[in-house]
C-alpha cells in the first residue's frame, strides 16, 4: 500500500514539511517541521507546526516519528514543540549530527554546555537502517554532501530527500557548509538514482525558479532525466565544477545563526536566563 503524503509549505523559508502515514494503521511520521521565526522581532510562532498537528488530528493519525533530514541552516525546527504534542514519538536524525554539533557548538560558545553526542535526539539513524511507519517499510539512505548528517527517508514508495535534491529545474543543494563536499553529494545522489523510476520524490525546499509555482513532488525517473545539475550523462567532475562555481556566488542563509543554535539541540530553545528571557548568540566575524 502506498504511503499517504500531505505537504505543508512555509513561504518565509521556502520549506516543505510533510506528514506521511500508513492508511492501514494510521501511524504517521512528521518530516522537517518548521518553527516560525521573525528575525526582526526575534519572536517564535507555532502556526506552521500547528498546521501539522491539525492535519494529524483531523485524520486521527498517531505520530510515531519526528524525522529531521539534517540540521537545517535556513529554518528553525519545531521538533521539540511537537514532542510536547506527541510524547510517544521518536525524534530522529542521522548519526552524522555528532560531527556537525562538534563543529558548531564551540562557535556559539556552547562547547562547555553542549555534548556533541546526539543525545538531544531520541534516535540516531545509521545508513541503511530499516524502521517502520505502521505497516509501511521504511529505510534510511545516508546522503552526505550538502552536510555530513544528511539523510533521505524511503517510506513505502515515497522518498524524502531533504536538501540533497531539489525539483529537477532547480538542481541540487549547496555543498560549501562545513562537512559538505560536492563529490560526496554526487555519489549520494547516484545511490538515490538506483531506486525505481516511479519512486515518488518529495523535496524540502523550492523557490519557484523562473517564476513557476512552487512544487514539491517529482519522481526518480524525472530527476535522472531532467535534473539540471545532475541528470543523465553528468559526470562527477562536471557536477563538482558546476557546484563549486555556483556555491561561490551564494550568500549565507538568512537564518543560519538562530537555526543552528536551535537545530543542533533537536529544536530545544536556549534555557532562560535569570530574568526569564531566552537568548540566542551572534558570533561576530566568525562566518
Amino acid at each position: 500500500m502506498a504511503a499517504q503524503v500531505q505537504s505543508f509549505f512555509d513561504p518565509g523559508t521556502h520549506t516543505f514539511s510533510y506528514v506521511v502515514h500508513d492508511p492501514a494503521t494510521r501511524q504517521a511520521a512528521i518530516i522537517d517541521p518548521v518553527l516560525d521565526f521573525d528575525p526582526i522581532a526575534a519572536r517564535t510562532g507555532l502556526g506552521s507546526a500547528q498546521a501539522l498537528v491539525d492535519h494529524a488530528n483531523r485524520h486521527a493519525l498517531r505520530v510515531q516519528w519526528i524525522l529531521e533530514t539534517h540540521a537545517h541552516a535556513d529554518h528553525l525546527t519545531a521538533a521539540q514543540w511537537l514532542k510536547t504534542q506527541y510524547p510517544q514519538a521518536q525524534l530522529a536524525i542521522g548519526q552524522g549530527i555528532c560531527a556537525v554539533q562538534a563543529h558548531f557548538a564551540p562557535l556559539f560558545g556552547q562547547g562547555d554546555r553542549h555534548v556533541a553526542d546526539g543525545s538531544q535526539f531520541d534516535h540516531l539513524f545509521a545508513d541503511e537502517e530499516v524502521f517502520g511507519v505502521g505497516e509501511l517499510a521504511a529505510r534510511v539512505i545516508a546522503v552526505p554532501g550538502h552536510t555530513s548528517d544528511s539523510n533521505a527517508y524511503l517510506i513505502g514508495d515515497a522518498l524524502f530527500t531533504g536538501d540533497s535534491l531539489f525539483m529537477p529545474d532547480a538542481g541540487t543543494a549547496r555543498c560549501d557548509f562545513p562537512g559538505g563536499d560536492a563529490a560526496t553529494l554526487y555519489r549520494s545522489i547516484q545511490r538515490l538514482y538506483e531506486l525505481p523510476d516511479a519512486t515518488r520524490v518529495f523535496i524540502c525546499h523550492d523557490y519557484g525558479p523562473g517564476g513557476r509555482p512552487v512544487a514539491c513532488e517529482t519522481t526518480i525517473g524525472e530527476q535522472r532525466r531532467n535534473n539540471v545539475h545532475v541528470g543523465d550523462g553528468t559526470s562527477e567532475s562536471g557536477f563538482v565544477a558546476l557546484r563549486l562555481a555556483r556555491d561561490a556566488t551564494l550568500t549565507l542563509p538568512a537564518l543560519i545563526i538562530p537555526s543552528l543554535q536551535v537545530n543542533l539541540r533537536g529544536g530545544a530553545l536556549p534555557e532562560p536566563e535569570h530574568n526569564g528571557t531566552r537568548y540566542l548568540r551572534i558570533p561576530l566575524d566568525s562566518f
